[in-house]
């Protein structure tokens, strides 16, 4: 029987530098759900590369004194390095300056001229160089960028332009008739409010100010604008022949079962590409999931502040599957993570080294111990947490695997850290030691020896997508194999195996103090304190607070209740349905949130932290038996809770939701 083909891209990483962690999540979060579609039994192909082209690319070529083609030749195989690093295992690694790309884009752009989609004018306007994006006016936010808060310049010069609103009803159109097309729905709802409801721009897709790109095959002074170059990556990767019959391998992937991009991109993929391929008579791409950020310090990493980390350093301090681990683990579906050395030593330690690696530091030790390494199941069966433990790990597969296909991929992860936990507290029941001590007890000690090591087969089995080395580092020391995605939910099937008698520890147990010092002996942490000439709006005796001191910011006194006092308060789940800023109240927002059965309006203070349209479709808690009172003469039917705190940015406010996805009204307690 044939595979069925699973084809999924990254967003291609831009060559202007080196990436940071940031950047280097989206290939981890990618090679995750390929290693597991593969293992579901999916013929997998994917694609990652690298963006090489334009005015910032050839800014910062010009300032180090080499070429364009030498700067990019340089950053790639840095970016490729770090990929290779990460243990990720991408099929074909795509550049945008291969000439069959190159050569694929400019027959692009004259099939789109030629049929009129295309048309030539000028343009005056505000340019982003970053974000190599053109924006009006009223799109600005305080006269910057809105997209990375950078300055602009005007720019006026002769372009070429893509008839965007042509395509605009039809893409509308798409949206309603494919609800699962973009993933989390609120970027769906952003796309929708913000920029196909208010009407499409046509779409600068050339340039002459600047030189390194894809010259437009009739009109050589211009070259291609950095989006549609990069964009076509994904039909070009694959063998698309614009004009002839493309290759085997396109026929057979395209469309995309899946792109994986950052949430700063999103606008590109569902609005640009998808027209794009309209135009072009090419079918759409099954799914588009726009991933949040890792933050740091709450803000986004930044060289200016020297807060960026990255990828081969905390690999060179904690080993690749324990950043792997922390990056998978740590990142929520639709709000921004953090990361910080402080909090990957805290993860490392309060679950690689102390649930995981522990139990099967215990297993073996104990298998070698009371039976010579040998493990057999005698099947004796005397307690109900027998079954309880054999229930979670049979059971485990489909929560697994559901939570990917859903792109919860930290809450895959905590189900097998729940059942590892579980494992540990069945160490505690059973007590292994006591049963040793009679010999009566000899095939029901080697009985619960036999289910925790089936369990650490079946749970590691599911971590290898994850922690690839790791888990089958815990597999081999089981003495077994890995266990098939057929049998996962199948509790029992490990024979008569023998573990290793020496087993190393899969994750050692870091000394925090000890590891910081070494970070910034390295000169991986900057100092949080600048000097007055880099920040002449410091005064002399104003030092900036240290992370102690920000600490400070975000206590409260605390003023104790009673348990009594606490029980008046009901908390419930609910599900943002609609929401829309107040008028005449910039800090408002007014949200229609579904409580059960129930309807309510909230009114919100939370207009400076989020759009109406990212909170639409989000689970959060509300204090549901709250008097009622009127802001801006809307009566407010119950609050949002919010965690907040303050960073040296200012303050952070965030929306409380469940780790997991629970039905709408559950109670909070």
């Amino acid at each position: 029987m044939e595979k069925q083909k699973f084809y999924l891209t990254t967003a291609i990483t831009y060559t202007s530098g080196k990436p940071h962690i940031g950047n280097t999540y989206e290939i981890v979060l990618a090679d995750l759900i390929a290693r597991a579609k593969r293992m579901q039994g999916y013929d997998v192909h994917f694609q990652t590369g690298t963006d090489e082209h334009g005015e910032k690319i050839e800014l910062k070529a010009n300032a180090a004194g080499v070429s364009p083609q030498k700067f990019v030749d340089g950053v790639a195989d840095d970016i490729k390095r770090i990929w290779d690093l990460m243990d990720t295992t991408y099929d074909k690694f795509m550049r945008t300056t291969d000439s069959e790309h190159e050569k694929q884009v400019q027959k692009i752009f004259e099939k789109l001229y030629k049929q009129g989609d295309i048309y030539k004018g000028s343009y005056k306007g505000h340019y982003c160089t970053p974000c190599e994006s053109f924006w009006t006016e009223s799109q600005l936010v305080d006269g910057k960028c809105p997209d990375c808060g950078r300055e602009v310049h005007e720019a006026e010069e002769e372009a070429y332009f893509f008839a965007m609103s042509k395509y605009s009803d039809r893409l509308t159109r798409y949206y309603e008739e494919h609800p699962d097309f973009i993933t989390p729905i609120s970027r769906k709802n952003e796309m929708v409010n913000n920029f196909l409801k208010p009407g499409l721009q046509d779409l600068c897709v050339s340039r002459t100010s600047f030189k390194w790109g894809i010259p437009v095959s009739f009109d050589k002074k211009h070259v291609v604008y950095v989006w549609l170059d990069a964009l076509t990556n994904y039909i070009t990767g694959v063998g698309y022949d614009c004009g002839g019959d493309g290759s085997e391998q396109f026929k057979k992937q395209w469309p995309a079962d899946l792109h994986i991009i950052g949430k700063d991109i999103v606008r590109f993929h569902v609005i640009y590409w998808p027209i794009f391929l309209m135009a072009l008579g090419l079918p759409l791409p099954k799914r588009i999931y726009g991933h949040p950020w890792l933050l740091q310090d709450g803000g986004k990493m930044s060289k200016s502040k020297g807060n960026v980390i990255y990828a081969d350093d905390l690999a060179d301090v904690f080993g690749v599957d324990a950043v792997r681990y922390y990056l998978l683990g740590q990142m929520p579906f639709d709000n921004d993570g953090t990361i910080s050395w402080e909090s990957v030593i805290d993860v490392i330690n309060s679950e690689l080294v102390n649930v995981y690696g522990n139990l099967v530091q215990r297993t073996v030790a104990m298998s070698n111990k009371y039976f010579g390494g040998q493990v057999h199941n005698s099947d004796v069966c005397e307690e109900p947490f027998d079954k309880e433990l054999k229930a979670a790990v049979s059971g485990l597969r489909k929560r697994v695997f559901d939570n990917l296909d859903e792109f919860r991929v930290a809450d895959a992860l905590g189900e097998i850290l729940t059942v590892l936990r579980r494992a540990n507290k069945y160490i505690d029941e059973t007590m292994p030691w006591v049963l040793a001590k009679d010999a009566d007890k000899k095939d029901r000690l080697a009985t619960v020896l036999y289910n925790l090591t089936e369990t650490i087969v079946i749970c590691s089995s599911m971590l290898i997508p994850f922690i690839p080395k790791s888990a089958a580092l815990a597999i081999a020391q089981c003495g077994a194999a890995e266990r098939e995605y057929c049998d996962l939910d199948k509790f029992g099937l490990l024979g008569d195996v023998k573990v290793c008698e020496n087993p190393v520890h899969l994750f050692a147990r870091l000394d925090g103090e000890k590891i910081m010092a070494q970070i910034k002996a390295k000169g991986l942490i900057a100092d949080e304190v600048q000097s007055d000439c880099e920040n002449p709006q410091t005064k002399k005796n104003d030092k900036p607070k240290k992370d102690k001191d920000r600490n400070m910011d975000n206590t409260v006194e605390i003023n104790e209740i009673a348990i009594e006092d606490f029980a008046k308060v009901q908390l419930r789940v609910g599900e943002i349905i609609t929401a829309e800023k107040v008028e005449k109240a910039d800090k408002l927002l007014k949200f229609t949130v579904k409580i059960g059965e129930e309807t309510r309006t909230i009114v919100s203070g939370i207009a400076k932290f989020y759009t109406p349209e990212e909170t639409v479709g989000k689970r959060v808690v509300v204090v549901s038996n709250l008097k009622p009172a009127k802001l801006r003469g809307i009566e407010s039917q119950g609050m949002l809770l919010c965690a907040c705190e303050q960073t040296e940015d200012g303050e952070r406010v965030v929306l409380v939701s469940p780790e997991k996805t629970v039905s709408s009204g559950s109670t909070v307690r």
